[in-house]
C-alpha cells in the first residue's frame, strides 16, 4: 500500500490536481443539493477527470442562482390585463365624445351669436284675429264726410276691435310692400302698413301680421271705394287672369288674379294664412252703400 504524502512532499502539480478534485467535489455536493431542492433544472455537464489541470474551472451555480425564474402567467392575470386594456379603450372613447361634443356646442355657440348680431326682421303678429273686414265705414255725406262704421261690430267685440288699433306697426324692411299696381283698373298706390283707419287715409293697407309678398301666406291689402282717393273702386271689374303687382324695396311680385267674391263684414277667414303665396285684396261694396265686402283672391304667378 503507498503511503500517503505529506503535503510538503507534493510538487506542485500534484498540489494542483488536489486542489482541482477538492473543488469537484464541492461543486458537486452543491449542484446535488440545488437539484434535491429544485433550484436548479439543468446544469453544465462536468468536467471530465482527464481535462487538462490548467483548465478553467467554471462554476455554474452561481449563475443558476443569479437568473431570475420566469413568474408564469396565470389565467386571473390574463382577466385582469384584458379588463384594463378595456378600460383604457373606454377612456380613450370617452375622451373622443367629450371633444366632438365640444365641438358641436362651439359651433352653435357661434351660430347663436351671428344670429343675435344680425336679427332677422320679425314680422309683429296681432295679439287677437280681426273680428270684421277692414275698410270698413260710412257712406260720406254730400260734402265728403265719413267715419269707421261701428254698426257692423257686434256689440261684445266691440272691446277687441278697440284693442287692435293699439297693435304695433312693424319697423319698414326692404322685404315689405311699398306699392301695388293694378292695370286693368288703373290703380297705382302706395302701401302702408297697417289697416286701421289713418292708415287708409294715406293709401293701400297691408294687415299686420300678413306676410311680405312672394312668400308663402296670405299677403291681404285693403283700401277704400269712395273716399280718400277711392283706390279700390272697381275691384268688381277684375276678371281671374288680370295681374296685380306688389313692388318692395327690393323686386316686384306679380300675382294673377283667381276669383272675386261678396261677403258680410264678419267673414273675417278670408284673410286666414295660406300654403302658397296669395294676394288678397278687400275693399266695402257696394259703392256708397258699404255694407258688404268685395274680396279678389290672387295667386303668385310662376
Amino acid at each position: 500500500m503507498a503511503r500517503r504524502k505529506a503535503p510538503e512532499e507534493l510538487s506542485v502539480e500534484e498540489l494542483r490536481r488536489l486542489l482541482v478534485e477538492k473543488r469537484r467535489g464541492a461543486r458537486k455536493e452543491r449542484l446535488e443539493h440545488y437539484r434535491r431542492t429544485g433550484r436548479v433544472v439543468s446544469v453544465a455537464p462536468d468536467v471530465e477527470d482527464d481535462a487538462p489541470p490548467s483548465a478553467p474551472i467554471i462554476d455554474t451555480t452561481e449563475s443558476a442562482e443569479s437568473t431570475p425564474k420566469p413568474t408564469p402567467v396565470t389565467p386571473r392575470r390574463k382577466f385582469m390585463d384584458r379588463v384594463l386594456l378595456g378600460v383604457e379603450l373606454l377612456a380613450v372613447l370617452g375622451l373622443v365624445v367629450v371633444l366632438l361634443n365640444g365641438v358641436g356646442l362651439l359651433r352653435r355657440l357661434n351660430t347663436e351669436v351671428v344670429a343675435a348680431l344680425n336679427p332677422e326682421t320679425v314680422t309683429p303678429t296681432p295679439l287677437v284675429m280681426a273680428v270684421v273686414l277692414p275698410s270698413g265705414h260710412t257712406p260720406p255725406d254730400a260734402q265728403g264726410n265719413t267715419r269707421p262704421n261701428e254698426a257692423e261690430i257686434p256689440a261684445h267685440l266691440l272691446p277687441m276691435v278697440q284693442s287692435l288699433a293699439n297693435v304695433p306697426v312693424p319697423t319698414p324692411a326692404p322685404d315689405r310692400a311699398v306699392r301695388i299696381q293694378i292695370p286693368a283698373i288703373n290703380v297705382d298706390a302706395p302701401v302702408v302698413q297697417g289697416d286701421g283707419w289713418e292708415q287708409l287715409k294715406k293709401g293701400v293697407g297691408q294687415y299686420i301680421g300678413s306676410p311680405s309678398p312672394g312668400r308663402d301666406g296670405n299677403v291681404v291689402l285693403s283700401a277704400h271705394n269712395d273716399v280718400y282717393g277711392e283706390i279700390f273702386r272697381y275691384l268688381d271689374r277684375l276678371v281671374p287672369g288680370d295681374q296685380v303687382i306688389v313692388y318692395t324695396q327690393q323686386r316686384q311680385f306679380t300675382y294673377v288674379v283667381d276669383r272675386t267674391v261678396l261677403v258680410e263684414p264678419t267673414a273675417v277667414e278670408v284673410m286666414a294664412s295660406t300654403n302658397s303665396p296669395t294676394v288678397t285684396l278687400i275693399s266695402c261694396y257696394p259703392y256708397l252703400v258699404n255694407d258688404q265686402r268685395i274680396v279678389v283672391f290672387a295667386r303668385l304667378q310662376n
